[in-house]
Parts: C-alpha cells; structure tokens; sequence
C-alpha cells in the first residue's frame, strides 16, 4: 500500500506524461499501483489545492489536466455591476491570480484595453456599455485578440450565447452560476499545458469515445443508447457566409451539449465535423436530444438575422434575397447489433493490417462503426490560426445538405 506522497507522485507522473487523464483512467492506473480508491482521491485533491492540476467534467467525463508552473500571475479582470457577485466570482477564482474589478461597461473596456488582462469574465447587461459590445471590442482589438473572454450572465443562454460566441466568447455559463466550474474554466483556460484548451476541441476525443462504444457494446442494460447528432446542412452554410460563422454553430451546439451532458449525465463526444455521439441512459439522451433540438430551433432566427436575413413580418427584402441554406439537427440511434457488425470488419482490416491489439480507434473507424461516413466538413487544429474548417468528402448540394429553403 503505498502512502499520500508516493501516490501523489505516481500520480501528477503520470497527468504530466499525457497532460490530461480522464478520472476512470487514473482509477485503472490507481489499482496496477496499489493506490486504493480513497488515497487517490485525496492525493487527487492535495494536488488540485497545490494548483498542479485542475478538473473538469467535459462531455460527461471528469478529467484531469496538468498545469504550467507559471512565475507571475495571470491577470483577470471581471466586470460585473452587482458588486455582491462581482466579489462571489473574485472568490470563487480564489488564489494564483492577479484580478481587478470594473462594476461599469465603459469603464470595463477602458481598463481592458490599458491594463491588458489574459482573461475577461464578462456580464452582459451593465450600465455604460453591454458585455456583448465590451466582448467584440476585445476580440477586434490586434492587442487584445489572444485575451479569454468568458460570460457569464442570467439573460437568455440560448441567443445570447450565440451572439457571445460569435462576437468572440471563448465560453458562456449561465446564471446562477457554479463558482467551481467558473473556477476550472478559469483555471484551464490560462494554465492548462501544452496545447491551448478550447472547449469544442476538448470534448472527447477518439481515445474516450472508442472507450464508450466499447462500454456500449459489454453493456446489456435494455436503456443504454448510443447514437449520432448532426448538425445537417453545415457546409452549405460554411460556403455562403464562411468558415468562421459555420465554426460558432458547431461552438454553439458543443457548449449546449455539454451544458446538456452535465445536467442529465450523458456522454458526449466530438467526432471532428459536424457530428457528435452521444451516449448514456436511453430517456438521459432522449431529453437531451429533444432540448438540443429546441435550443437550436430558437437560436436559429438569430442565427440568420446575424448573416443579414430580416424577419419576415418586418416587409423588408433581406441582403441576400429570399433564400437561405437549410440548418437543423439531426440525431440517429444506432443500434447495437449495427455497431458490432462494423467493429468486426474494423477489426477484421485491423487483423489484415497487421494490428492485433484494439486500442483506441480512428476517426475514420468510429464514422464508419457509427454510420458517419459522409463527412460535410473536418476541423482541425491549426497551430498558428487555431480551429480550422474544410469541406469534407461530401458534395452538399448533391447530396441536399446544403438544400436552399425559401423564406
């Protein structure tokens, strides 16, 4: 049995050699070491204390990130106008920080822009000037470009967070918020190692979803449902407004997602396009489903309104005319036995290849096990401009993807 320090050590060695471990993982590394479930979980909290490490329930699983040791502090600014809860997020930061308070917009924006923060927290209506406004001069800003905006307001999450995204928000939390996931996006954010966190990439990847569609498959439970959710018609979108409002669609139904995922304990995974899996408790994914379902529904007028389309009751002709490509979400079961017949002829070219161990599928494995092989568009990582979209495999208007509906 080993002790606090040993099993402390064991480890923060082994979150610093893969930068971030999800907590299922350090309990199988936990018992090849003979670290019991209890010493982990202190030795897991001693660590997050010291600021070594820091969690996060993403896409329904806790995982763990190693931080940088960083010699200065990090700048925070908040500016919120209740002065109660502008204290309640200084202290839910809590310490390692360097944070001022602005109670006023344009004195938010005045101090931003003099004092240079690495990260914002933002409300949105305050006297002076509103965080949306604050948000898009900070992000157009050549000076400030690379600063963390997070919002965190009680007005409506589902348009304005559309708007925070497109303005430039890296993340929208809803009030009442939740001091400790204020305190971890914060956390992760501005320290977390090696590659920037950006929370639509840092969903899930291959490696955990390959483990749910494993836990799937071994899981007999009548309820347990795995499916896709596609946001259809994305990259007709992507071709006549542009990549980077076809990335905040996918920013926005990823943070509505994980939002979802929390509340009703559902898995989700990103598959690097426009599709995501979504697993858990058959009437968990049901209603998560049913509520992204609605929340898209609602974003969308706004959605349009942000590219130049009016509202039709307004008598007015748009910009683009009286047509406007198809967005909606589409989301597929997939059933079990269809999931196993194609595991066996992944796992059969796996064999031909020379591969024996499973190990973590692909991309490409999982869309084929998962039905999603017809690809509208792939993102990926750029390491001088960030998320990147390109046009997948498939021709939209071929297809209808990217079908032209009349208003």
């Amino acid at each position: 049995m080993r002790n606090l320090e040993e099993a402390e050590s064991e480890i923060i060695s082994v979150i610093n050699e893969r930068q971030e471990v999800t907590y299922n993982e350090l309990q199988n590394f936990a018992e090849s070491r003979e670290i019991d479930g209890q010493l982990l979980k202190k030795s897991l909290d001693v660590l997050e204390k010291a600021h070594a490490i820091a969690s996060r329930n993403s896409g329904g699983i806790l995982t763990y990130y190693i931080l940088t040791e960083k010699p200065t502090f990090n700048r925070i600014m908040i500016v919120e106008d209740d002065k109660n809860i502008n204290k309640l997020m200084a202290l839910s930061i809590g310490k390692g920080f360097e944070i001022t308070q602005a109670y006023d917009g344009l004195e938010g924006l005045k101090r931003i822009k003099y004092e240079k923060p690495d990260l914002v927290v933002l409300d949105l209506m305050m006297p002076g000037m509103d965080g949306l406004e604050i948000c898009q001069n900070i992000k157009t800003d050549p000076s400030l470009h690379d600063t963390v905006v997070i919002i965190v307001s009680a007005m409506d999450a589902t348009s304005n967070r559309f708007k925070g995204i497109k303005y430039g928000a890296d993340y929208y939390i809803k009030k009442p918020f939740d001091p400790m996931e204020l305190k971890s996006l914060v956390t992760i954010f501005l320290r977390k190692k090696g590659k920037k966190f950006d929370p639509l990439i840092d969903l899930p990847n291959e490696d955990r979803i390959s483990e749910a569609v494993e836990s799937a498959l071994k899981d007999t439970q009548k309820d347990y449902e795995m499916g896709r959710l596609k946001v259809e018609g994305i990259s007709g979108f992507a071709a006549r407004f542009g990549n980077s409002s076809a990335i905040t669609i996918l920013r926005l139904v990823s943070q509505l997602l994980q939002d979802s995922a929390k509340e009703k304990n559902v898995f989700v995974g990103f598959l690097n396009g426009n599709d995501f899996v979504i697993a858990g408790d058959g009437n968990a994914v049901e209603k998560t489903v049913a509520s992204i379902s609605s929340d898209f529904n609602a974003v969308l007028p706004f959605v349009y309104q942000g590219e130049g389309y009016k509202p039709i009751e307004m008598g007015m002709d748009d910009i683009y005319g009286a047509e406007k490509p198809r967005l909606s979400i589409q989301y597929n079961e997939i059933k079990r036995n269809q999931i196993i017949e194609r595991r066996a002829e992944v796992l059969e070219k796996k064999e031909k290849d020379g591969i024996k161990a499973i190990g973590a599928y692909t991309y490409e494995e999982l869309r084929h096990m998962l039905g999603g092989e017809d690809i509208d568009i792939t993102i990926t990582r750029d390491p001088n401009y960030g998320v990147r979209l390109s046009i997948g495999k498939k021709n939209d208007e071929k297809k209808g993807d990217g079908r032209i509906d009349k208003i």
